[in-house]
């Protein structure tokens, strides 16, 4: 299997054509054959995203260890679901074993911002990636911006309701600060249509289950939204809205566009999935660890991630690609498809 090794613009302008401060860095050199680790620390291990991500990350370490004659590791170190006390106590777990970087998406900026600061004031660099930390002393960050993203959600939305409507939005972690800001683009996109109304945001435990449950609670309450905002693709992660919704009657813009979610965008409940190109997480990012702390290269401090837009014109090539970074759940039927 082929891997893509250039920014995300790069990769899929080709398939979709038709459609640092602080201490000084522990040494990068592993003299003997020591591993170089770089521990990764995710929201939640139950999250297929956080999952991809993780295949990103090891498929980049093989190819880097391979390349650069080292042996680089993933250490995995993401909590079942999302904390960010958690995930600062293992921050300083990491670092207390010795690892060489640290590579995290913050369930909670606020929670894990002094343990970053920590790390990085004992030689630990450290990268983000999905949810920043703005306010630590991370080098990079690899990710879309998160404001620009809700704009488009929105945007999107509206071109499928004709400007106007009542809509929801979903916004998983009231938390976390890239979801935070998505909700902020979404509502200042709103802003721009006035037949555009939005009942109410509704937030959640990132699980499938409970995220679709929130939606059918939301729609038992306001049995007049028309339309859903999804800022992530959680409650289409289930087929549970597939039976509930009608898409003569609800449509759904999301980020997201992972196999489970392809059925949404083929029945039209979903028109347009805003895919996140999950996988480039960990892979983009380990090759930026290697690059900045290994060959002390400079690296942007913000790598920017583009939205891929999947609709029925090509969701055989995008259900193509996912298989090819090693999704193994990819319906047969869109694989087929020929765009």
């Amino acid at each position: 299997m082929r891997f893509a090794r250039t920014s995300t613009a790069a990769l899929f302008a080709g398939i979709l054509v038709a459609a640092c401060g602080g201490a000084k860095d522990k040494s990068a050199a592993q003299p003997g054959g020591k591993p170089f680790v770089i521990t990764m620390i995710a929201k939640s291990s139950t999250n297929p995203v956080f999952l991809s991500a993780r295949t990103g990350a090891e498929t980049a370490a093989a190819e880097m260890s391979k390349q650069l004659g080292i042996n680089v590791k993933i250490d995995w170190r993401t909590p079942p679901s999302e904390d960010g006390t958690v995930q600062a106590q293992r921050i300083a777990e990491a670092v207390n074993d010795g690892v060489q970087a640290l590579l995290i998406s913050a369930s909670d900026a606020g929670k894990v911002t002094g343990a970053i600061d920590d790390a990085v004031a004992r030689g630990v660099p450290v990268m983000m990636f999905d949810s920043d930390a703005p306010e630590s002393k991370r080098f990079s960050f690899y990710g879309g911006d998160d404001i620009a993203m809700g704009h488009q959600v929105m945007a999107e939305l509206a071109k499928q309701m004709g400007g106007k409507g009542k809509i929801a939005i979903l916004a998983g972690n009231q938390n976390a600060p890239n979801l935070q800001n998505r909700v902020k683009g979404v509502k200042e996109e709103a802003a721009k249509y006035p037949g555009i109304t939005i009942l109410n945001t509704f937030y959640h435990a990132e699980t499938p289950q409970d995220a679709a449950a929130e939606v059918l609670r939301a729609q038992n309450a306001y049995p007049n939204i028309q339309g859903w905002a999804m800022i992530g693709g959680w409650a289409l992660f289930t087929k549970a809205l597939l039976t509930d919704l009608n898409p003569a009657k609800v449509k759904i813009v999301s980020v997201d566009a992972l196999p489970a979610e392809l059925p949404y965008v083929d029945n039209g409940l979903a028109p347009v999935l805003l895919a996140q190109p999950c996988y480039m997480w960990g892979y983009v990012s380990v090759k930026t660890i290697i690059d900045h702390v290994y060959s002390r290269k400079e690296v942007p401090a913000h790598v920017n991630m583009e939205l891929v837009r999947v609709t029925k014109d090509n969701l055989g090539t995008w259900a193509r690609q996912l298989r090819d970074w090693g999704f193994t759940d990819v319906d047969q039927k869109y694989l087929a498809m020929p765009k």
